[in-house]
């Protein structure tokens, strides 16, 4: 029998301490979390993570027992904004919010490219995450395909693939990105 997969929200939602300054230290640590791993790759210091956030190790080990725990948790929380900006933009016009959308996915790309290599991207979390940011972003492509604006060709997974396949590479800057991400869905758009 499968297990059921767990709702990426309450990942980070239940392990998120009730107390102010607690709650606090907890998403200060989950900043600097992606940030470092942005920077230095699943590697990135856990002594370093607890400096950045301004608490001591032990609170970083306090919330988040494993450096498993940590990947786990900075990574629902992707997830989690990219499930928000897709409700924030989801009143703009068809192309305008998939390409808003779009552009929070690059970034959320980056730092799932550190946690995935510390994580199995068969795992519970990785699937849950999966089925969130696709129901999240896909119907953002729909809307957009049945406006006239995107390829009726292709499907979300073909551009989320896309779009990851692009933000893999190693670019000079974030603007030479940009600029590649908007070559490629200048293919995707209808005209």
């Amino acid at each position: 029998m499968a297990a059921q997969p767990v709702l990426v929200g309450e990942i980070v939602a239940v392990q998120r301490p009730r107390r102010k300054d607690a709650a606090r230290n907890f998403d200060a640590l989950l900043a600097a979390a992606r940030e470092a791993f942005a920077e230095q790759g699943a590697e990135a210091s856990l002594e370093d993570i607890a400096r950045r956030a301004g608490v001591g190790i032990g609170t970083l080990y306090r919330n988040f027992p494993t450096r498993r725990h940590l990947f786990e948790s900075v990574y629902a929380e992707e997830v989690n904004a990219l499930c928000r900006v897709a409700l924030e933009v989801a009143g703009q016009e068809p192309w305008s919010a998939l390409t808003s959308w779009l552009e929070r996915f690059v970034e959320y790309t980056v730092t799932k490219q550190a946690i995935r290599e510390a994580l199995n991207g068969e795992s519970e979390i990785f699937l849950a995450c999966r089925t969130s940011m696709y129901e999240a972003g896909g119907p953002l492509f729909v809307r957009a395909q049945e406006a006239g604006e995107a390829r009726k060709d292709m499907d979300f997974d073909d551009l989320v693939r896309m779009v990851a396949g692009i933000t893999a590479t190693k670019f000079v800057d974030d603007a030479q990105r940009a600029r590649v991400v908007g070559v490629a869905l200048d293919g995707v758009r209808c005209r």
